[in-house]
C-alpha cells in the first residue's frame, strides 16, 4: 500500500454537501456586486514579492511574518498572495487605467495565503471576496463599500452585526499622530511584546494592532487618532458617517481599529459578528489613497474592502442558518433499457434546471432514496409504461403527491410542481 496523504496544516477540501453553501455564498456575491455596479477582475495568484512589501507594508505581520515568499528557477522572489488589493492595483497600472480622471468599480473572488496559526475559520489558504472602487477621493465612495459589504451579509442571513468604524489619518495629520504615541509610548517599551517594540520604531500605529493582552491594556490609554485629525480628514469621516446614518446601518467608533496594512489612509472599518468570539471580523476594508502611487502609478485614490468567505460561512454555521441554494432539481428515475429516452428527455430540461439521471438500472424505490439524498426536489420518474404512452410521472418529493403528464407538457407541469404543492391528480 502506498504512502497516505493528507491536505497540508492549514488547508481544506470542499466536498460536496458542503460546496454548495460555498457557491450560494459566491454567487450572490456575484449578483450583489454587479447590482452595485462593479465588474470582475481576476489576478494572478504570485507576485513579486517587492510588490507587497511595498504596497502592504514592511511593518506589518504579514509581510514579516506570514507570506509565503520563495524563488523561482530564475532566482526571483515571488510571493502567494496574501491579499487581494495590491494585485488589483499593479493590475491597473500595468494596463494603463490607473488614472485620475478613470473611475473602476472593482470585484474579487479567490483564494489567499498566509502562514499563520490556523483556527476557527481561519486557514492558511483562505478565500476572499473583495471590492475596489479606484479613482475617487469622494466619502461617498467609502459609504458604498461599506453599504455593499453589510448587504451582502444580512442578505445571507446574518443578524447582529456590528459595523466599526474610525479614521486613521492621512500624511497631513498622521505624522503628528505617531510622534505623539512614540511619545508616550516610549518610557513604556520595556512593557510591550518584543512584535510592538520593533513597530515602535517602524510604525506606531501598529500597536493599535496588536492582540496580546499586556498590549491591549497599554493601549486603552492612549489618545485616538481621531483627536489629531485635519480639518479635510475631518470632514471626510463626517460625511462618512452621515452617509452610513442615511442609508439606515448603525456602527460605532472604534479608536484602536487600524486595520492589518500600512496602505490604509483616513476611513477605516470593519464588520462584527458576534458569535465568532474573539476573533470577530468577518470583513473590513477602508481607503488606501496612497497606494497606487507608492506602486509606480499616478496619485489615485482608492477605497475598497474584503470578506473572508470561510468566516462568513462560520458565522452563518453559529446562526444555525445556510445560504440559499438550489431547490428546483430534478431526478429523472428510469426503467430497464430507458437510458436513451431518458438521456433525451434530460437533455431538454436541462436547459432550465438542474437534472440527475440515474445510471445504473435499479429499482424505483432505490432511485427515490438516492433522489432525497443528492437534495432533489421533484422526481421525474419514466417506465417502461410511461414511455409506451409518452408520458412520465412527475412526484413532488415534499409533499409526496404524483401525477402522470404528457412528455410535451413537462415543462408547465413541472414549472407548476416546483412553485408549490402539486394538485391532486
Amino acid at each position: 500500500m502506498g504512502k497516505k496523504f493528507q491536505a497540508m496544516r492549514g488547508t481544506r477540501d470542499v466536498l460536496p454537501g458542503e460546496v454548495e453553501a460555498w457557491q450560494a455564498v459566491e454567487d450572490t456575491a456575484r449578483r450583489l456586486s454587479s447590482r452595485y455596479g462593479f465588474r470582475e477582475i481576476r489576478t494572478p495568484l504570485f507576485e513579486a514579492t517587492e510588490l507587497f512589501a511595498r504596497g502592504v507594508g514592511d511593518s506589518t505581520d504579514i509581510v514579516r511574518k506570514e507570506m509565503y515568499t520563495f524563488p523561482d528557477r530564475k532566482g526571483r522572489s515571488l510571493t502567494l498572495r496574501p491579499e487581494g488589493t495590491a494585485g488589483v492595483a499593479r493590475a491597473l497600472i500595468e494596463a494603463g487605467l490607473a488614472q485620475p480622471d478613470r473611475l473602476h468599480r472593482l470585484y474579487y473572488l479567490g483564494p489567499m495565503f498566509r502562514y499563520d496559526r490556523p483556527q476557527a475559520g481561519r486557514y492558511r489558504q483562505f478565500h476572499q471576496w473583495g471590492a475596489e472602487v479606484v479613482g475617487t477621493a469622494s466619502p461617498w465612495a467609502d459609504v458604498e463599500t461599506i453599504l455593499l459589504l453589510v448587504d451582502l451579509l444580512t442578505g445571507l442571513g446574518l443578524e447582529g452585526l456590528v459595523v466599526k468604524l474610525n479614521s486613521v489619518g492621512d500624511g497631513t495629520c498622521r505624522p503628528a499622530y505617531q510622534a505623539k504615541l512614540r511619545e508616550i509610548l516610549t518610557p513604556r517599551r520595556a512593557e510591550l511584546c518584543a512584535d510592538c517594540q520593533e513597530r515602535l520604531d517602524r510604525n506606531p500605529l501598529r500597536v493599535l494592532d496588536c492582540k496580546v493582552p499586556s498590549c491591549r491594556e497599554i493601549v486603552k490609554g492612549l489618545p485616538p487618532m481621531l483627536d489629531f485629525l485635519c480639518d479635510p480628514c475631518r470632514a471626510h469621516f463626517e460625511a462618512v458617517k452621515s452617509g452610513v446614518t442615511a442609508a439606515g446601518v448603525r456602527f460605532e467608533i472604534d479608536p484602536g481599529l487600524v486595520r492589518g496594512l500600512d496602505y490604509y489612509t483616513r476611513t477605516a472599518y470593519e464588520v462584527h459578528h458576534g458569535k465568532l468570539g474573539a476573533q470577530s471580523a468577518v470583513g473590513g476594508g477602508g481607503r488606501y489613497d496612497g497606494l497606487i502611487q507608492e506602486l509606480g502609478g499616478p496619485s489615485v485614490p482608492a477605497v475598497g474592502f474584503s470578506m473572508g468567505i470561510e468566516r462568513t460561512l462560520l458565522a452563518l454555521e453559529e446562526e444555525g442558518r445556510k445560504p440559499a441554494t438550489e431547490v428546483s432539481a430534478i431526478y429523472l428515475a428510469r426503467g430497464a433499457g430507458l437510458g436513451g429516452e431518458a438521456a433525451r428527455l434530460a437533455r431538454r430540461l436541462r436547459k432550465r434546471w438542474t437534472v440527475y439521471v440515474d445510471f445504473e438500472e435499479r429499482g424505483l424505490g432505490a432511485q427515490l432514496k438516492q433522489a432525497d439524498r443528492l437534495g432533489a426536489r421533484v422526481a421525474l420518474i419514466l417506465g417502461e409504461d410511461e414511455a409506451k404512452a409518452g408520458e412520465a410521472s412527475i412526484k413532488d418529493l415534499g409533499s409526496g403527491e404524483q401525477r402522470r403528464v404528457r412528455q410535451a407538457d413537462l415543462e408547465e407541469a413541472l414549472e407548476q410542481t416546483l412553485r408549490g404543492p402539486v394538485a391532486s391528480a
